[in-house]
This record gives structure tokens, sequence and C-alpha cells, in this order.
């Protein structure tokens, strides 16, 4: 630590704000907040810290920066502000959410609706409304829209002198010709709005009161029309599940899970009562820590959203975040109204919770299809990455995988999975039952048996050699197998283990794991076939002891 950041430590005062560390570039590596700035800087230079990161973060820090604020809320706002302004590398980043639209009303005397990305959100080109994550229920509800309220289409007039198409079909009032005054348009403008913001009851009523109105004026033609875009609103309203009956709650249930390097959000979105929308996002993120995750998505969600906010955000996840009552204070300045938190403890809330977990889990599957259609489209270069990182002498073509399961040594079983250029070959996977250590939870003997039954099929039919053979388990697994590799004499298929508390890969013969990028697809993909060959011995497993017991 240089003479000028011990000067500026202890110049930091003892008020919220944000400070920001600089490397020796002058680059921004890092922006925090605090309620008490003193106290959390001086944290980061006088005590050790458990993450890795943390500890390269400090050793490249050369200045500080503070900024203090009234609050701690406020002090989130500036943070989040900062974050998405400077970037810095050390800061958590999500960096697929540019691929979610947003609805934009346009701000002219007769406004269009348009369809923009997050990189538009100026708000001086008019008023917008999402994010919207199913791309195709955004477009259908698009035209839908315009189906039911006829807005101007088109930037500019086609014709000088006489409406376009549009109009004729009835799909625009024609403003570029005077044939609809501003007060009538801003009315329509009005009833989009409302039902952009979830609020179909309300603009139920005013189209039913329009209705009427015409119909009393004689005006049976414009009658017509309204009374066609109140059945079709209310076809749209019968389609949203009632949540709860007679009610007016607006709120956003949040489920979170995470698995295998991807976070999977889901946000269904109760308004009036109804379930009116369910937002997925899936992020490939390089970091364990799935709440650090979850707060940086939630602040960034909440601070970008141009939806009407709920009246309650409902989700267990947020109890491991914590600090109820400073996000609290942070969703009213955000949302000018009290928006309270609900950590789904019990009822009703609880019951949604689950429901909204269970699309998680649906996401985080899809999401998996995904990565592994990734991974199987571009096999030759992660094969090649493994191949150069792992220290293999085979392309592996072939992978076949291990893993032990049994409860205090009782029924104990081994699977056999296999992997053909990065697809499950399930026809290939095998069962063992373990028989040397009946009794006696040995895992090292029971690797050992397992494999020299497999290495002893070597060459029969059906039982065709491997490339590369992973261990589930250390560097002790993996030793053992090696005594039963060296007495066969086997010199042309590799071995490595994989131990899942920190992912490291081992290597035979070598005191030193291999960590692999977290974000890699080489790294996805062993972890999928060490997960399906534990599935698969799991699985085994509860058959034979459901037999046994059925015996007993």
């Amino acid at each position: 630590m240089n003479d000028t950041l011990k000067e500026s430590i202890k110049l930091v005062p003892e008020q919220p704000g944000c400070y920001l560390y600089y490397d020796k570039a002058g680059e921004i590596i890092y922006v925090g907040k605090a309620k008490n700035l003193k106290r959390r800087v001086y944290s980061y230079f006088h005590k050790q810290h458990e993450s890795a990161k943390t500890t390269v973060l400090v050793s490249q820090i050369d200045k500080l920066e503070y900024i203090i604020t009234d609050s701690e809320a406020e002090s989130l706002i500036l943070e989040s502000h900062l974050i998405k302004q400077h970037k810095p590398k050390y800061n958590i980043l999500l960096k697929d959410d540019k691929k979610y639209p947003y609805f934009l009303i346009t701000d002219e005397d007769f406004p269009r609706i348009q369809v923009v990305r997050k990189k538009n959100l100026n708000p001086d080109k008019g008023r917008f409304y999402g994010p919207y994550t199913d791309l195709g229920a955004m477009y259908a509800t698009l035209d839908f829209l315009k189906k039911l309220f006829p807005l101007k289409q088109c930037k500019t007039p086609k014709f000088s002198n006489r409406p376009c198409l549009y109009y004729h079909i009835g799909k625009c009032l024609a403003p570029c010709q005077g044939k609809v005054i501003p007060e009538e348009y801003q009315k329509l403008i009005k009833q989009v709005e409302l039902f952009l913001s979830g609020k179909q009851s309300e603009l139920l009523k005013q189209i039913q009161a329009q209705m009427q109105k015409y119909a009393e004026a004689e005006q049976f033609e414009k009658a017509a029309k309204m009374r066609d875009s109140y059945l079709d609103l209310q076809k749209t309203l019968e389609r949203q599940k009632v949540v709860y009956e007679n009610t007016k709650l607006n709120e956003d249930i949040i489920a979170v899970l995470y698995e295998d390097g991807i976070l999977a959000i889901v946000i269904m979105m109760i308004r009036e009562g109804r379930l009116i929308d369910k937002k997925d996002f899936s992020y490939f993120v390089d970091n364990i820590d799935k709440t650090e995750y979850f707060e940086t998505f939630f602040r960034d969600y909440y601070t970008n959203l141009k939806l009407e906010f709920p009246d309650k955000i409902v989700s267990k996840d947020l109890a491991e975040i914590g600090q109820k009552d400073l996000y609290e204070d942070w969703l009213k300045i955000l949302s000018g109204k009290k928006v309270q938190i609900n950590y789904a403890s019990r009822g009703k809330y609880s019951e949604l919770y689950e429901l909204a977990l269970k699309n998680a889990t649906n996401l985080l599957e899809n999401a998996k299809l995904k990565k592994m259609a990734q991974i199987r489209d571009d096999f030759n270069e992660v094969g090649s990455y493994l191949a150069e990182k792992l220290k293999l002498q085979n392309f592996p073509n072939r992978i076949e995988c291990y893993d032990i399961s049994h409860i205090q040594g009782t029924n104990t079983v081994a699977s056999m999975v296999v992997f053909q250029n990065g697809l499950s070959k399930k026809s290939a996977y095998r069962k063992f039952k373990i028989k040397s250590t009946e009794g006696k939870p040995d895992d090292f003997m029971s690797m050992k048996e397992v494999l020299t039954r497999r290495l002893k099929k070597l060459g029969q039919p059906k039982w065709e050699k491997p490339d590369l053979i992973i261990i589930d388990g250390g560097k002790g697994q993996l030793s053992s197998v090696m005594q039963i590799v060296d007495e066969f004499g086997i010199a042309d298929i590799d071995f490595v283990s994989l131990a899942k508390r920190e992912e490291e890969v081992f290597l035979p013969n070598e005191s030193k794991s291999i960590l692999l990028p977290r974000e890699s697809n080489a790294l996805y993909l062993i972890q999928r076939i060490r997960d399906e060959a534990h599935r698969f011995a799991i699985t085994y497993h509860r058959e034979l002891r459901s037999k046994t017991l059925k015996k007993s």
C-alpha cells in the first residue's frame, strides 16, 4: 500500500456513500457502497479475506475516491449508476441483459408503439414498458394492441392528401390527415398504458363505458368496435390464471436456482390478483456464489424496470441477501411508492414461491440442454481444449465416468456412463453391484473393484475402449485406480478425477490440481458427465435398497 493511499484511508468519513478503487493505470477496478464508508474501506486493508478474488483486488488498489450520500438507499442507487457507467472488472456484470426488449410509446403529438432494446432506453424518446423475456409473447401482445387500439403506424405520412391502407382496414385513425382530434387519440394512448401496466380490469370498465356512450348517441358503428374490443380483452383476461379471487394485489414472485455455472431466475407477475406474465432470465456465470449474482440481478432488474412496480416482492432467495429495510427504502425511491419485501416463509406466499421454483427448475434444465447442444456443435474445439489443459494423449471422443453410491456400506453400487463426442450414449451405460465392500464403507476399494471389472472387458463386444476415464472423487480415488491400471499395464487410456468441492481436476502422479475456468464449456462438459454418473449410481442404489426392504 502506497503512502498516498494510506493517507486517503485515514480521511474517509463515517457516512453513507460509494467508494471507487483505481489501479496504477488509473482505471476504476471496483465500485462499492456502504452505510459507513470508513468502516467498510478500512476492512479491505486490515483483515484477512476468505475470497481469493478480494485478495487479488486489494493487491491492485492504487488509489481510492468516495462520494457521500444522504442515506444508504441513495448510495445503492449511485453504486448501480457508477457500475453501469464504468463497468469495473471486479464488479459482477450480468452480460446477457441487452437481449431483452421493451415497448416504447413515442413522445410525439400522435404517439406510436415500437419495440426497442435496452441500449436505446433514452427517456427523451418517450415512455418505456418492459423488459420482455419471451419474444414470441411480446410480438403477440404487440399484434393484439394494434388490433385493439388503432394507433398511428407510420413515422411520416405515406400520402400527402389521403389516408393509407392502415386507415381503411381499421388499424389506424389517420391522425396525419386530421381524422382524429388529439384529445381522442390521447385517450387511446392512456388505454394502451393501462393494458401494459397490468390494469386490464380498469381498462375493461373504460371500454364498457365508451361502448355505452356511443350506443346512447346512436353511433352504432363505433359502439360495435368498442364491443369487439371489450370481448377480445375479456378473452385475454380469461386465459390469465386467477391467483387471488376478488382482490387487487400486485406482486412479483421470484425464484432462483444455480447449478453447474447456470443461474436461472423466474419472475411471476401477479397484477390485480391474476398471473399476467412470467419472465425468464438465465445467465452463464463464472462464480458459485448464487446470492452475489442474484443481488446484482435484483438491483439491475428493478433499476431498469419500465413497468408499474408491484406492491410486494416475494422470494425466499431475498432472505439470503438480507438488508430488507435497506432494499424497501431503495425500492420506494425508485418507484415513488411503498414496496414490501416478503420472504415467502409460509401460507399462500410459500405456495406461490414453490410454483415459481418449478418454473425455474424447467428454465434451468432448458438452459442445460442449450449449453450441451452448443458443446456438441463445438466439440472439436472443446475436446482439443480438454486435451491441452489436462495433458491428454488421446482426443477425448469417448469419455467414461464412474461413481460409487451406498449408505454406510450397504447395497454398494457403481455406475458407468458414456459420452461420445459430447453426447450421452445411454445404450453403453453400465451398472455394477460391488461385492468386495459389503457392510463396510470403502469408496477406494469399491472404485478399485469396478475398474478391475471394467478393464478386464477391454476388447470384448459392446465394451469399446474409452479415450478418457473420469473418476468422481479426489486425488485418493485416482491413486487407488491407478494401482489397477499399472497392474493391467494399460498405457493408452487417459485417467483423471474430478473433486466436487472446488471442481479440481487431478492427474495421475501430479500433486497439484488443475482448475479449468468456471465459464468454460470444457468444465461444464465434465461436470455434466460427473453429475450423470452420480444420478445413475443413486438411481440404481435406490432400486436395490427398495428390493431389500421389500424382502425384509
